[in-house]
């Protein structure tokens, strides 16, 4: 069998970035938000900072660091490859990269109907 496709990939901006925090505060993770205060962006914390919940599923991971969000969010973005980037400037988010004069962005592309079948799974936190 092939090796399943990532659902998420990182350019190499958002690899440094990365490292960067990493560097800075040991292990990571994000959470790809849906709403409310801070739209829909993929927002890194360190895994004590955050609380995973039962409707919360693994996405995928970006430079080895686990990409998360909500049930619904998955549904909604299993039709989509995420790929996390880097723009300038402060997002005013709960993010760990925020105040670095960076803040994380996620792009999005639809699969096509030959990588359908060889996507990686989303799995249950």
């Amino acid at each position: 069998m092939a090796t399943p496709i990532p659902r998420v990939q990182a350019t190499a901006a958002a690899q440094a970035l990365i490292e960067q925090l990493r560097g800075q505060h040991g292990e990571l993770l994000f959470y790809q938000s849906h709403g409310c205060c801070a739209g829909s962006a993929p927002m890194c914390f360190t895994v004590s900072e955050l609380k995973l919940g039962a409707d919360d599923q693994r996405l995928g991971e970006a430079a080895g660091v686990p990409v998360y969000a909500s049930q619904s969010q998955c549904d909604y973005l299993a039709g989509l490859q995420m790929t996390l980037d880097v723009a300038p400037g402060n997002s005013g988010s709960f993010g760990l990269e925020d105040g670095s004069g960076q803040h994380f962005v996620a792009h999005f592309r639809l699969w096509t109907d030959e990588e359908v079948p060889r996507l990686a799974a989303i799995r249950a936190v």
